[in-house]
């Protein structure tokens, strides 16, 4: 999966806690920064491709990220899809998720892929 655009993160030189919050007022702390964020949606998909499950990416919380995903499975099995991942602005291949484990042998934290550990 690419991840060129974590480059161009409003996050990028901030401490990944803020991302990762204890509570309420944390979440919407981190979806202010991501609310203006030019890559938030490609930030949102890779999450979401990884199922990562902690913290906010894309301005998306844990709980929400959740969602999405149970939404894009039942929209997927009332279309009889086969099984590829729905993105937000279309398909994806379904083999992405596993090329990046192939590629990085792991999917990648936030921090990692900020300090340029991907390469």
């Amino acid at each position: 999966m690419n991840t060129e655009w974590m480059s161009q993160a409003k996050c990028r030189n901030m401490d990944p806690a803020v991302f990762f919050p204890s509570d309420g007022v944390g979440v919407q702390a981190a979806q202010r920064i991501c609310a203006d964020c030019e890559v938030a949606r490609p930030c949102l998909e890779y999450a979401l491709a990884s199922k990562i499950e902690e913290g906010v990416w894309g301005g998306a919380s844990e709980r929400h990220r959740r969602r999405l995903l149970r939404q894009r499975r039942a929209a997927n099995t009332r279309l009889g899809g086969g099984g590829g991942r729905e993105l937000v602005g279309g398909r994806a291949d379904a083999s992405a998720t596993g090329a990046s484990r192939r590629r990085y042998g792991q999917v990648l934290t936030r921090a990692d892929l900020l300090d340029g550990a991907h390469r």
